[in-house]
Parts: structure tokens; sequence; C-alpha cells
């Protein structure tokens, strides 16, 4: 903003003359347009831009800009409805860009389905050229699988507002070529089972990148927010970057609070997890960090291939409820496992009933419990 004509203010910077003016009319909670104007406007001769910021300052700070008769000015509504136009052009602006990422997406689909899913022996054929240093071999198995990428992507496109469906495929790609490189056809897995586990594990890190790896409590988030938008406000103001003190004026708050503040926020800008770390630069940091919870590949490509086993035994064996019930009650759909009670509400069953078909359908397995063996290390 202006501080031309400081004179007709008692020589005061715009920024202390704004701050007098909202102290000695927050009591009341509002002040005329006509004063408004008089002790703001018209002395520090203020752009349109510079008398919209300044109407939504006071309305932030909880003041009204009020007609003589109390009610909205006309210049709130004016700047309100400007406001209005704008978030209306921008969620236009948006649902073009949407438009564009679908399109990009359908045209991206279409170009990967043209390349041929490779059966098992073929895939097997292709993994020993890899073994025996066939660079295409590579392309070849990673091609056959991007369609792969892509539905994985989707998944986490719906549940997370970080990054959008472009940018989970291409990290997803990313773990995709890290599964061609590791993959073994020795131990008998298959290679989209296999390389879940590596595109899963490169999105969600990704995620887990652009939402930082620190929690903090949300009061502490919306005060480094309050902060960034006082300091990229008063850089247009003065023309640098803002002190401490002069942020601390500004947000009412004591020195050392800024400070704290300050230092939360330099902390959330932690290490990428994809930051290349060793003397050759060749590892990640997000390798080199373990987690006691997480499966490794091998593990989960295992349990998958089991999950897959007993979902044949279970229609071979089992009548479409007892199935169904041991589907919801061990998670084996979604990794989610159900009480009783909560698959009794889902089949409109009593939690007893729920518990005497789980029995059943247990007790049916058991009898070709064999088929499960290669799973199971030899007593």
């Amino acid at each position: 903003m202006a501080e031309r004509n400081a004179s007709n203010v008692n020589d005061f910077p715009l920024q202390k003359a704004v701050k007098l003016v909202i102290s000695g009319v927050k009591k009341s909670g509002q002040i005329s347009e006509n004063d408004f104007k008089a002790r703001l406007v018209v002395p520090y001769e203020l752009s349109k831009d510079e008398v919209a910021k300044l109407v939504n300052k006071f309305e932030d700070s909880g003041i009204s800009i009020v007609d003589e008769k109390g009610e909205p000015s006309s210049l709130s509504l004016q700047v309100q409805e400007a406001s209005e136009q704008a978030e209306a052009a921008e969620k236009a602006q948006a649902a073009s860009e949407s438009e564009r990422v679908y399109d990009s997406v359908r045209m991206y689909l279409k170009e990967i389905g043209k390349v041929p899913l490779l059966s098992r022996d073929e895939e097997v054929a292709v993994a020993k050229r890899i073994e025996a240093g066939d660079e295409s071999a590579k392309d070849e198995l990673a091609a056959a699988n991007l369609r792969l990428v892509v539905s994985i992507a989707k998944r986490y496109a719906k549940h997370n507002g970080k990054m959008g469906i472009l940018d989970l495929i291409q990290e997803g790609n990313i773990g995709l070529m890290k599964a061609v490189d590791k993959f073994d056809y020795s131990k008998g897995f298959k290679f989209s089972t296999y390389a879940t586990w590596w595109i899963r594990q490169a999105i969600t890190r990704a995620l887990a990148d652009q939402d930082r790896m620190i929690r903090i409590p949300v009061h502490v988030v919306e005060s480094i927010n309050k902060m960034n938008r006082i300091q990229r406000t008063l850089q247009q103001d003065l023309d640098r970057d803002a002190k401490p003190e002069e942020l601390a004026a500004e947000m009412n708050e004591p020195v050392a609070k800024v400070h704290e503040i300050i230092t939360v926020a330099k902390n959330q800008e932690t290490d990428s997890l994809d930051k290349p770390v060793g003397e050759e630069g060749d590892s990640q940091l997000g390798d080199l960090l373990e987690d006691n919870k997480a499966v490794n590949p091998e593990e989960f490509t295992a349990f998958e291939m089991l999950k897959d086993q007993l979902s044949g035994m279970m229609g071979e064996y089992l009548t479409d409820r007892e199935a169904t019930v041991l589907r919801l009650r061990f998670g084996l759909e979604n990794d989610e496992p159900h009480t009783l009670e909560e698959v009794g509400r889902q089949l409109g069953v009593t939690r007893e009933r729920v518990r005497q078909i789980e029995a059943k359908a247990v007790k049916k397995l058991k009898h070709h419990i064999d088929q499960l063996q290669d799973y199971f290390p030899a007593n």
C-alpha cells in the first residue's frame, strides 16, 4: 500500500495509522464508510486494490464498515462482490484444469492400453532376459504393468487433496521401476502382486513427504499461517522481509512467541524422503528409515498370494454367506477386519449367528488346510 501524504494523519506510516484506527473502533465493532475514507483512503491516496485489502483487513479484525443507517456500506458490498466474482473465476479455472487432467489421464490410459499384458510364462521369460543383462526387457516388463500403477494411483487420488492423479501416477511409476530392478522370478511370485508393494510405497512416501513428517497442533498451524499472511503483506508494504519485532506488533504477540513460531515453521521443512544419500547418491533417505510395522515386499507378496488361494478355497468349499462372513471378519477384501456386530448389521443377523457361521466355515476349511502348506514353514 502507498504511504503518501502521511502528514495528513499526524505523520504516521499507513500501517501504524490503520492499527490506531482499528484500536479506536474495536469496542464498537464498526466504522462508518465516510470516516474510513476520511481517515485512511483519502489521506493516503489508496488505489482500488489497496482499499479492497484494507476493507478485508478490517473485516478480519471483526470490524464492519457501515453506512449512515448502520447497515453494510456500499464499499463493503462492492469488495465482497468482487471477492465472490474472483472466487467464481477460480472455481471455473479449477473445473477447466480438472477437465484437462481428465483428458490427459484418458489419453495416457489409451496409450498404455495398447501394450499387451504378459502371461505368467512370458513374465518369467522377460525376467530371465533382465537377469541376463537385457535392459530392453526391463522396459518391456514395466510397460506391461503401467495400467497397474494407474489403478493404484486412482485409489489414493480419491482420498487426498495434496497430489493430483498425474503426480501420483508418476510417483507410482518410480515404484514400478524399483520393482522391476528387484524382482526375483525364481521365488514364484507373480510380478504384478510383487510390484504392488513398491508402487504403494512410492505413492505413500510421496504423500508423506508432501504432508511433512512432523505433526503439530492445529493452533500452532493457525499461528504459522497467520504469520505467513502478515509476512507477505508487510513484505509488499515495506519492500523487504519483515523483522520479528514487526511481525510481533502486527500479530499482537510477544517477540519471543514469534521467534518460537518461526522456529517451528522452519522445522516443518524437513528433509525430503527422496533426498539422495550415500557416496554414490544411489539411495534415498526414506530407504534408510526403518519402519518396524511394515512388511517387506516378499512378505506382502506371499500374503497376497495366500489371500488369493484362500479366496479360491472359499469359493469352492463354502456357501456365499460363509465366504462373505470370513472375508469381512478377517479383512480379506480391504485389509479391515470387522467385528461380529458389524458383520451382523451388514447381513441382517445377530452377532451370535455370525459367530456360528464363522465357526462352521473355518471348520470346513480345516479339512483342506493341506492346500496352504506351501505358505507356512514346516514344523
